[in-house]
C-alpha cells in the first residue's frame, strides 16, 4: 500500500466527497442540462413511465445529497465521531437535503406555463366567431382555454351560416379545425 493512502485520514475523504459533489452541482448549474441528455443511452430508471419534471436521478439533486454526505460527515469527524456516525448522519443529511431541493424543484417546474393545447381541452368550450362562417363553408372562431386565446378555422355542425360575433360550442375537432355549433 502506498504511503500516502495511509496518511489519509476519514476527515479527508469525507471533505473530497463534499467537494467531488459541489464541484459537480457548480458544473451542472453553469452548464444547465448538459448531464441531464450526456450520452442520451435511453435508459430509464422510471421505466419509461416519464412524467416530466425533475426526478430523483436528476444530477443536480444527486450533487445535492453527495455534497450533503460529505460535508456532514467531514463536520461530524471533525467533531470526534466514529466513521459509522459521519457516514449515518451524513446519508441522513443528505436524503433531507436532496428531498429539499427534488421537492422545491418539482414545486418550480410545476409552476410552468404550457402553450400546448389539447384538441380535447378544446371540446365543450364557449367561442366567438369572429370571421363569419357561411353556409357550408368555413370561417373562424376565438376560444379562451386558460388564459391563451386560441383562433381556430371552424365549420357549422348543420352547415347553416353563422354570422360574425355569434357565440357558439366546439363539438368536434378534426384536425385544425373545429365543428361548432350555435347556442341560442
Amino acid at each position: 500500500m502506498p504511503d500516502w493512502l495511509t496518511q489519509v485520514s476519514a476527515f479527508g475523504i469525507f471533505l473530497a466527497i463534499a467537494a467531488l459533489g459541489f464541484i459537480f452541482l457548480l458544473v451542472s448549474l453553469i452548464f444547465g442540462e448538459l448531464f441531464e441528455h450526456f450520452g442520451d443511452g435511453h435508459f430509464e430508471p422510471d421505466g419509461g413511465l416519464d412524467h416530466g419534471g425533475p426526478s430523483l436521478f436528476s444530477p443536480r439533486v444527486l450533487a445535492v445529497f453527495v455534497t450533503a454526505f460529505g460535508g456532514v460527515g467531514a463536520v461530524s469527524i471533525s467533531r470526534g465521531g466514529t466513521v459509522l456516525t459521519a457516514s449515518g448522519l451524513g446519508f441522513l443529511s443528505g436524503v433531507v437535503l436532496a428531498s429539499l431541493v427534488l421537492v422545491f424543484a418539482r414545486f418550480l417546474y410545476g409552476q410552468q406555463a404550457s402553450s400546448d393545447v389539447r384538441s380535447a381541452d378544446m371540446v365543450g368550450q364557449m367561442a366567438r366567431v369572429t370571421v363569419a362562417i357561411p353556409a357550408g363553408g368555413v370561417g373562424q372562431v376565438r376560444c379562451r382555454l386558460g388564459e391563451e386565446l386560441i383562433d381556430k378555422i371552424a365549420r357549422s355542425r348543420d352547415a347553416q351560416p353563422i354570422p360574425e360575433n355569434a357565440v357558439v360550442r366546439i363539438e368536434e375537432v378534426l384536425g385544425e379545425t373545429v365543428v361548432v355549433r350555435r347556442e341560442s
